[in-house]
């Protein structure tokens, strides 16, 4: 009964956001005063101790807070400068056929979303290119929509500016770089087996070879689709008319800086301002930014715009994450799931499926990566034994969990509101799909999604992931099991 009441602050979080539809900024609070009352009636902890421990948990994610900050105004300035119009312009220039639609807009899309660090935008901006350009090559509908919503999550995942990369790596305590760099390779084969995939599948599928033009397709765009854009989604607009007047190349150059930056291992930090100030010279010469004040200006609405939901979300559940750690509240998870785990590497994939299970009951990423995390990252610290690089590493795998099984598990997810908004952004910028294109169809030809989903958890339960450079958890005798108590 203890240890049910001990849980149940997690359980007042999801039934606040799900059952009742409250913002997380409401939730977290309320359910962090409902953690502490538990704290002090079941685990019998002084008010004053369980602050402590909501405060010495924030210490530990004040460096995300300007990380965040610097991450939207990255995104603001490769949207509005023509660094993402740039990564479209090139590859619709090679003169697209059926065949290859649909994984030109993966690939697209995917480099798109890491430049962005949103998926939601990215979609939002390329579906209307593909949809229209598909349509006038004679491609698939249903194979285009499941690549760019697999592509446009990829950089959610990965992408230095996302915002779930950036959460999901402060709740474990790694850094964006390091995070990045572990999944590196592997990230990058899900990429090219999901590009391989949809080829294979639009030849199997007997697609024509007719070239499309991207000019073309963008003048199919009805005028009903430009005013559903401009209200919901106005930087998708921008997008657009940076890639119908064209953008010079040489635009793509401050996300390769930013690519090769953290490759190197290089502080997020000087990341994220090396695309900021690349944004800003690259864009004067190319005639993308005119007026310094007004870039300025942008930079620091990107800054309030973090400011106003995310920081202040993270800042409410960090305290959340201190108190519940603090009485030891997920110590009975962990008790049930080494029951059945032997090595590590199981508790760890277990550690995936409750991701993925999380994910499925909240229906939201976010919601799934601020509840879960802690979890996880509590059976982690108090289940296994080993020196620090070790102990590092499975959080870098916790932390890839999270959001992995956030973004892509949400492809896989029939009542998710990633695809419930995927879909109608597809019924508004294409209506001719409202009878050829499904929630059940995009879960099943999103073969980015499934091919990460899947690859992730049969590598960490079988020890595969060895084989993959940086990718490898450390196994049997350098870290090992223990109870909870011990």
């Amino acid at each position: 009964m203890v240890a049910l009441l001990k849980l149940s602050p997690v359980l007042v979080l999801g039934v606040l956001m799900v059952g009742f539809g409250l913002d997380i900024l409401i939730a977290a609070p309320l359910a962090l005063v409902y953690a502490i009352l538990i704290g002090m009636i079941a685990s019998r902890i002084k008010f004053g101790d369980l602050m402590d421990a909501a405060i010495e948990n924030l210490k530990h994610i004040l460096v995300v807070f300007l990380i965040l900050q610097l991450a939207y105004a990255v995104a603001k300035c490769f949207m509005e400068t023509g660094v993402a119009a740039s990564i479209i312009n090139m590859a619709l220039s090679l003169g697209l056929t059926a065949k290859l639609v649909a994984m030109t807009a993966l690939l697209v899309t995917a480099i798109l979303s890491i430049a962005t660090g949103t998926s939601w935008g990215t979609f939002a901006a390329c579906a209307p290119i593909f949809l229209w350009l598909n349509h006038i090559v004679g491609g698939s509908v249903v194979l285009t929509v499941a690549a760019i919503a697999g592509g446009s999550c990829f950089g959610d995942n990965i992408g230095l500016i996302s915002d779930t990369t950036v959460v999901s790596s402060s709740l474990q305590g790694v850094a964006i770089v390091d995070r990045v760099r572990h999944q590196g390779v592997w990230s990058g084969l899900c990429l090219i087996l999901g590009a391989v995939a949809f080829y294979f599948a639009a030849v199997s599928m007997g697609l024509p070879d007719t070239v499309g033009n991207a000019n073309e397709a963008i003048a199919q765009i009805p005028e009903s689709v430009w005013a559903a854009l401009s209200e919901k989604r106005p930087a998708a607009v921008t997008l657009l008319n940076q890639v119908r007047a064209g953008v010079p190349y040489y635009m793509v150059v401050p996300l390769v800086c930013v690519l090769v930056l953290a490759a190197m291992g290089t502080n997020t930090l000087i990341c994220l301002g090396t695309g900021i100030f690349g944004s800003l010279i690259f864009g004067y010469f190319a005639g993308t930014v005119t007026d310094l004040s007004k870039f300025l200006t942008m930079v620091q609405d990107s800054f309030a715009e973090a400011g106003s939901w995310v920081i202040v979300m993270m800042l409410w559940i960090g305290a959340f994450g201190g108190v519940m750690r603090r009485m030891h509240a997920f110590d009975s998870i962990a008790r049930f799931v080494l029951k059945f785990a032997k090595k590590v590497r199981h508790l760890m994939f277990a550690n995936g499926l409750l991701c993925l299970i999380g994910n499925a009951a909240l229906a939201d990423e976010m919601a799934q990566i601020v509840t879960i995390s802690p979890i996880i990252k509590s059976m982690t610290d108090s289940s296994v034994k080993g020196d620090e690089k070790a102990m590092y590493k499975l959080a870098l795998r916790n932390a890839t969990f999270a959001d992995a099984m956030g973004v892509f598990g949400s492809q896989l997810i029939p009542w998710h509101v990633y695809l419930a908004f995927f879909v109608g952004i597809v019924y508004a910028v294409y209506p001719l799909a409202e009878n050829n294109v499904s929630i059940v169809d995009i879960i099943m030809h999103n073969y980015l999604a499934w091919i990460a989903v899947l690859s992730m958890l049969i590598l960490t339960l079988t020890g595969l992931d060895r084989f993959i450079p940086l990718f490898r958890l450390p196994s049997e005798p350098e870290v090992q099991l223990v109870k909870p108590e011990e």
